[in-house]
């Protein structure tokens, strides 16, 4: 997919460009939420529980920047370009309102959706849905059986979005975080089919 494609709703989808670079390091990835996703071992200790819980002050996380590989800004497919990595762009009048930062592993076949941001004031509007379904659609020229992802145990508000995409649970991973500041949260896996 290297041609932009316009909605009804005046946003454009492409593949990002050098020139992008910025505004995507620069997006507001910030969440607030009043639930998040609580893990606990069962009682045989072989498996975890997973339920969303209601909390006290609602939870507001703002994410450091990221510095993101210049390779993948580019909608060219140049010597130094991983055939097996894409960043879309969502604009909105010109303007960076999301994106989706994916790579693919021929070992597994897996598409795995390393980043993917939408601006706070354009949530809600599908604009995440799309950047997926163009992830999906590299997957599967690409041969992916799946897609996967990880998303932290309090980011709920993403948690529902993947779920209403097809997304389901498939693992986690309650050490990643630690030494972080993220610290105490739990790393949830998440995939679904390439359809």
């Amino acid at each position: 997919m290297t041609t932009a494609h316009g909605t009804a709703d005046g946003i454009v989808y492409r593949l990002a460009r050098p020139e992008d670079a910025g505004a995507i390091e620069a997006l507001d990835s910030s969440f607030t939420t009043s639930t998040v996703f609580e893990v606990a071992a069962s009682d045989d200790g072989f498996g975890f529980l997973l339920r969303e819980v209601s909390v006290d002050l609602p939870v507001h996380k703002v994410f450091p920047p990221e510095e993101h590989d210049e390779q993948v800004f580019t909608g060219s497919r140049g010597p130094d370009v991983d055939a097996d990595a894409r960043t879309f762009v969502a604009l909105d009048g010109g303007e960076l309102c999301g994106f989706a930062a994916v790579g693919y592993a021929a070992w597994n076949r897996r598409l795995t959706i390393e980043d993917i941001e939408v601006a706070p004031g354009h949530r809600g509007r599908g604009i995440g849905s799309a950047l997926m379904e163009r992830a999906a659609e590299f997957a599967r020229e690409r041969g992916a059986e799946h897609l996967w992802l990880e998303v932290s145990s309090v980011n709920a508000p993403a948690v529902h979005a993947y779920r209403r995409m097809g997304f389901g649970f498939c693992g986690l991973d309650t050490a990643l975080y630690g030494g972080t500041p993220s610290a105490g949260e739990q790393a949830l896996y998440m995939s679904r089919p390439c359809r």
